[in-house]
């Protein structure tokens, strides 16, 4: 089959069904049913036989509304593709700006220890140990089944060369978490479950992505109320702590920083559509 109508159809098929971002999907699923870049399409003409029913079938997927990153298995996040699938929650691109700051905390320390609070994929966890190769980094995660797949990525990047992480099975909120590390650690990260009990989702999050990385109780921030505690008990003096949020959450999320006490040099930060993303503070 020809490749330009395939896609047209695709498209079609994809806006039929609500998907916001019709033709990107469907280039990224042909890509992926043909193992080319995604640039290749434009070279290509015919499409084989089985190709084309392969891709027809995860396009009627994709317009169910499973999430594109589901159906190829890949999930991109700075310089990483993690592999993601049912049971963990797929990282998000604003996610990202999080683990740049990071990063940027770290830069020229010498072995700094890090701790990913609520690590799913192990997005966070693995690139700050990809960038930053002398950190000690541990990510934490509670639900058996995203743990899964933190360890996948884990040895994965660990076989291609990568400082390896340390996956611990825990809750971020837990007072006896990681007692072996109080006071010694550098940064704590940490994308909580944010989302307020009553919120209405896409169907791609509220039926694909795991509910205990989503629900955050009435107003969304239990479990960063939480884990807020554990984090202060990590950090040593003059440490970091960043905490992803909802867009809705810029102001509530600092005041529940600030209320805690210990904590100093609170501020919160945008995503690259300039809306309120993540919370920063420094341990006094």
């Amino acid at each position: 089959m020809n490749v330009r109508p395939l896609v047209t159809d695709a498209v079609r098929r994809l806006t039929d069904g609500g998907v916001e971002s019709a033709r990107v999907d469907a280039e990224l699923l042909l890509a992926h049913v043909l193992g080319v870049p995604r640039a290749r399409l434009l070279t290509l003409d015919e499409v084989a036989d089985d190709d084309a029913a392969r891709f027809g079938a995860l396009v009627e997927q994709r317009a169910d509304r499973v999430p594109l990153q589901h159906l190829t298995g890949r999930a991109p996040f700075r310089h990483l593709e993690l592999a993601v699938g049912p049971g963990v929650f797929v990282p998000r691109p604003e996610t990202e700006l999080m683990a740049g700051w990071a990063l940027d905390r770290l830069a020229g320390t010498d072995g700094p220890i890090v701790v990913d609070l609520g690590s799913g994929s192990g997005a966070l966890a693995l690139s700050i140990a990809q960038e930053h190769p002398g950190a000690r980094v541990t990510a934490v995660e509670r639900d058996p089944g995203a743990i899964a797949w933190t360890r996948h990525n884990a040895m994965a990047r660990v076989a291609a060369g990568d400082t390896p992480v340390g996956v611990v099975e825990g809750d971020m909120t837990d007072p006896a978490l990681l007692p072996e590390l109080d006071r010694r650690v550098t940064v704590v990260v940490s994308n909580p479950p944010y989302v307020p009990d009553d919120a209405v989702l896409p169907r791609e999050v509220a039926e694909h992505d795991p509910p205990l990385a989503l629900w955050g109780g009435p107003d969304g921030l239990d479990v960063v109320r939480g884990m807020l505690s554990v984090a202060a008990r990590l950090l040593h003096p003059g440490g970091w702590l960043g905490i992803e949020h909802a867009d809705q959450q810029g102001g509530a999320v600092p005041a529940v920083v600030r209320a805690h006490g210990g904590f100093t040099d609170v501020e919160d930060h945008p995503d690259l559509a300039g809306r309120p993303r993540f919370t920063t503070a420094r341990r006094v």
